[in-house]
């Protein structure tokens, strides 16, 4: 039997060995005799692909003798297929020409982006439609996944520094869009795939399933209403290919982290009419912050069905896991030393934890009704769930006796939190493409409608303040007048319901003993809100002008003691405009203006909180932009050149007021104004670069408190940059081997603006980032370096209490493997 079987392993080498093939190449080009670069050549029924270089052309190598059918196809033009005949050792020749596709104008993202750089061509989320970004009259940011990939960057807070304005506020899913603060649950700033969906402000949100991080800057509510007024981040999933695309990857390195992603998509049928995307995403981690860890857990299909050329439809689905920490930040010396804690010190006890679940789930439909006229409709559930048990400071040091405070200790408070949200929208509207005369149109019309509810259920345990002095009860905050009231120690100083954390314990995070805390019990009664508009917009054609002009009407309900006998309406509205113009001064360069206003209603939470202070008007803005948008290197490169002067009406800031957390104070007007330079791209088809620098002032110009007009608003640097550059040796011995180099900089910011004397100040900072790579064949192994030179840094912060340092130099390694 060994024979037989040696036998057959003989055979089976010889039979290789004599496998007779040939070579394919050719040149794809478009209507107009250019070059379609970077177009899918495949031979149908095998794993034989590539696609067109710069100058249009490709070659296929060892391709077996017979008739093949070769599919050649993008997201730009219309697929097609051509049948063509292998000889042995011979080379044919297969010259094609391609037309535009009619789905590079689909008004819902549909199929996914086949484009494999650092640079996005057309989006859709500035005017619902898929426009040129260089014909959009407003500053729109991008980062696409492999500009991700290549950083080593799992979280949309990794990528915001390659967007110029864009920065980091706190650890949190929290960042600042040209001064102004988004939240990571505030609707009115964060979107997916054009819809609100509940997101985790606490946890940075993950992207391996993302295909593009994209932020407006500016407001954006004359097409989404409930707009932030520094912009809007949106996050598009990636969708399905009509070509067969697989990869997996693993991620080891610094912090014990360990990452395992998956990425397969292509056609379920053999017509292609119905195509999918699976995308998963694992992660267990360590930090450098104490205690800290995330494991997370991301399943994400996405169907695509084509039943004809005029229908399509996209089913999506995202599943995120969450199993953590809440990191509240660095508590340092009460003398404002930020050096005098080591940066890996958190204030939590071991045996906190914050679990998170969220599940989007997204139905989009397109459908062309006649020759330029298509009606688009897409809905969105979004569901989010939240169980939380923190130690955490009371935005104070520890109190004394005499009154006086003890800056080497923290106040601290505890609670035990569950509560969960769902959030159901949806958006319908019809685009429509005509002529009169010599101006080309494109209209849109749309109505959208949004609802969130908090369930009931949602409630607080909190610990927090002074012992009475029969100490069965507490008292928030110690007033030494009534010294009486209070439990005191032997040295007359009062006793904590929760013990203070001492800054100098080096083991502070002990397991605490949360059964002798004597707490108070909140809950969240059930609430609701929602909102709907009215929109319509035109874009117009003349020449080498375009136009486009923009209204909406938005209205906006609060819902307050939602589903009981005293339930109460809080509703507001608005009137939004917009108006912006291009003008294509070169094929290359076009110039853009425009102007739009900002709208974002205080929630009723917040109006008729009596310990916030209100009640407070509602957010209004206004945006004055002009730039300069451009492409280079045969349209390998883009560049975006703004000028802005964006003011704001009725911010809310956390006073931070020591015993009264939730009080908050509304400033008059806010002004930002600044420039703005973004470079994408590649230089070479081997060389890609991405640079971005914002000179940003943001100011309060007017409020209550004296002490606030003129200051530099929070979080907000007035000068910051980024470069990342990538070379890839594309010939000889070293083919395949590539270099990575990058750095960030940014200017010292302040801290929380709600205390009466000098906020806390973070200083700026430079960091220098590095990475290998090494391709052969179908694998890839990176090394990313960052901070390589182990810069101590401070990404934001609110006070000394609650700083939030940068991760130090540490290593990542990830392996790929596509097939």
């Amino acid at each position: 039997m060994k024979y037989c079987l040696l036998f057959l392993f003989f055979l089976s080498l010889s039979t290789l060995s004599m496998a007779q093939t040939g070579k394919l190449k050719g040149t794809v080009s478009d209507q107009k005799g250019g070059k379609a670069q970077y177009v899918n050549v495949l031979i149908e029924g095998s794993a034989k692909g590539t696609l067109t270089d710069k100058d249009g052309e490709y070659v296929l190598d060892d391709i077996p003798v017979g008739e093949h059918t070769v599919k050649i196809s993008s997201f730009t033009y219309a697929p097609i297929s051509k049948v063509v005949v292998i000889r042995n050792g011979e080379t044919t020749v297969l010259d094609v020409s391609v037309t535009e596709d009619e789905l590079q104008l689909q008004t819902v993202e549909i199929l996914g982006r086949a484009e494999t750089s650092y640079k996005n061509t057309n989006s859709f989320i500035g005017t619902k439609s898929s426009t040129p970004l260089r014909d959009v009259p407003q500053s729109i940011g991008y980062v696409t996944k492999e500009l991700a990939l290549d950083q080593g960057a799992y979280t949309v807070n990794d990528v915001v520094k390659n967007v110029s304005g864009v920065n980091q506020f706190t650890f949190y899913n929290d960042i600042t869009i040209r001064g102004h603060r988004i939240k990571g649950q505030d609707i009115s700033g964060n979107l997916v795939n054009g819809m609100r969906a509940f997101t985790s402000f606490w946890k940075q949100q993950l992207i391996p399933h993302i295909e593009r991080v994209e932020v407006i800057k500016g407001p954006a509510s004359a097409l989404f209403g409930n707009a932030s007024a520094g912009g809007t981040i949106n996050r598009v999933t990636k969708k399905p290919l009509r070509e067969k695309r697989q990869s997996i990857s693993s991620t080891v390195g610094s912090f014990n982290t360990f990452r395992m992603l998956g990425d397969f998509t292509g056609p379920m049928t053999q017509d292609e009419k119905l195509l999918y995307r699976l995308n998963l995403g694992y992660e267990n981690s360590g930090s450098f912050r104490d205690l800290q860890y995330a494991k997370n857990l991301v399943v994400a299909p996405s169907f695509s069905f084509l039943p004809s050329e005029k229908t399509l439809l996209n089913f999506d689905v995202v599943y995120q896991k969450s199993d953590g920490m809440l990191d509240r930040g660095q508590a340092v010396f009460g003398n404002g030393d930020l050096f005098s804690v080591p940066i890996s010190k958190s204030i939590n006890a071991v045996n906190d934890y914050l679990k998170e679940e969220s599940l989007n789930v997204t139905i989009s439909l397109r459908h062309e009704i006649t020759d330029g006229l298509s009606f688009n409709s897409v809905f969105m559930r979004s569901d989010y769930s939240e169980d939380l048990q923190e130690h955490r400071g009371n935005n104070k040091f520890a109190n004394l006796g005499d009154g006086s405070l003890d800056i080497e200790k923290v106040e601290m408070r505890m609670g035990i939190r569950q509560r969960s949200w769902s959030n159901n929208n949806f958006s319908n509207y019809f685009n429509y493409d005509f002529s009169t005369g010599d101006v080309d149109h494109k209209l849109l019309v749309g109505y959208d409608y949004f609802q969130q509810t908090l369930h009931p259920g949602g409630s607080q345990l909190q610990a927090r303040g002074y012992l009475t002095a029969d100490r069965t009860g507490s008292i928030n905050s110690y007033n030494p007048a009534n010294r009486e009231l209070y439990a005191l120690d032997a040295d007359g100083n009062p006793i904590p319901v929760v013990p203070h954390f001492d800054l100098t314990d080096p083991y502070g995070n002990q397991l605490r003993d949360i059964s002798k805390y004597i707490y108070s019990n909140r809950s969240f009664p059930q609430s609701s809100l929602y909102s709907h508009g009215v929109y319509v917009q035109e874009q117009m054609k003349i020449g080498k002008l375009r136009v486009l002009l923009g209204l909406r009407q938005e209205y906006y309900t609060d819902l307050l003691n939602y589903k009981t006998d005293s339930e109460e309406k809080v509703t507001q509205d608005a009137l939004i405009p917009r108006v912006g113009v291009v003008y294509s001064l070169t094929p290359n360069i076009n110039l853009y203006g425009t102007y739009v206003q900002g709208y974002q209603p205080q929630t009723a939470t917040v109006i008729n909180n009596p310990e916030a202070g209100g009640p407070f008007d509602p957010l209004t803005s206004e945006l004055k932009e002009v730039g300069v948008k451009s492409d280079w290197f045969e349209g390998r490169l883009s560049a975006t050149m703004a000028f802005y002067y964006l003011t704001e009406k009725g911010a809310l800031y956390n006073a931070n007021s020591p015993g009264n957390p939730d009080l908050l104070v509304q400033t008059g007007k806010d002004l930002s104004k600044g420039a703005e330079l973004d470079l994408v791209g590649r230089i070479i088809d081997n060389w890609s670069v991405i640079v971005n620098y914002a000179y940003n002032k943001a100011t309060i110009e007017e409020s209550d408190d004296e002490n606030l007009v003129g200051r530099q608003k929070p979080n907000a640097p007035k000068h910051a940059g980024n470069f990342w550059t990538k070379y890839i040796i594309s010939e000889g011995n070293l083919k395949g081997l590539g270099f990575g180099l990058g750095g960030n900089f940014v200017t010292e910011r302040f801290g929380s603006l709600g205390a009466t004397d000098e906020p806390p100040v973070f200083p700026g900072y430079e960091l220098v980032n590095a990475a290998v790579y090494y391709k052969i064949d179908k694998f890839q192994i990176q090394m990313n370096f960052n901070n390589i030179f182990d810069k101590t840094h401070w990404v934001g912060g609110y006070d000394y209490i609650r700083a939030f340092p940068g991760a130090p130099r540490n290593v990542m390694t990830t392996v790929s493997y596509t097939f």
